[in-house]
């Protein structure tokens, strides 16, 4: 299977073993206590890696939006990465999820042109290219931009793997009555 070799790999690879454990502090609640729902502010690596003593294993659904890598600075965070700093960052991250995800779990990354094709080749490394079960285009916005210097570009991208694919089961929406004549299919 083909890898990914940037500068750094070696240290990204062995980063999410590195981190230490920090326990959660409770600062505040926010809404219903009996839902289980917590909100963390602080490092995300940090985070994921305090996260797993409770809940490796355990999560079903994993959706992130991580910086895209688009070259440009904005309020809260700096998304002017280097490509392999942007790698390196990535690497750990989804090392951590993976181990968070439950054997029936999918990850979904949404992401744009800037890094997405290197992050299918790091997650077919992490999660296993057999793992893999879509990259889902979805529109962005529902107009051109006028100040395209090349193409404007209307879309993004969601990757989306399973942890096991061979445990994967995704709930099928109900066909209609009406909806079964439409499929030549309706056993499925």
């Amino acid at each position: 299977m083909p890898t990914l070799d940037w500068l750094d790999r070696q240290q990204a690879m062995r980063r999410a073993d590195e981190v230490p454990y920090r326990l959660l502090e409770h600062v505040s609640s926010h809404g219903d206590p009996a839902t289980g729902n917590l909100l963390i502010q602080g490092d995300n690596l940090e985070a994921l890696k305090a996260l797993l003593p409770l809940y490796r294993g355990r999560v079903k659904c994993i959706f992130i939006d991580p910086p895209y890598n688009t070259q440009s600075a904005f309020e809260h965070y700096d998304d002017k990465l280097e490509h392999s700093q942007w790698l390196s960052t990535m690497y750990p991250r989804l090392v951590l999820l993976r181990e968070l995800l439950s054997e029936d779990g999918s990850i979904w990354v949404s992401i744009d042109d800037n890094e997405g094709h290197y992050l299918k080749v790091l997650m077919d490394e992490i999660f296993g290219r057999v793992n893999f079960i879509a990259s889902v285009v979805w529109i962005k916005t529902s107009s051109v931009h006028n100040n395209a210097v090349f193409f404007s570009s209307q879309n993004e991208t969601i990757h989306c793997y399973a942890k096991s694919i061979s445990n994967l089961k995704f709930g099928r929406i109900p066909r209609s009555s009406r909806n079964l004549s439409d499929y030549s299919n309706p056993d499925i």
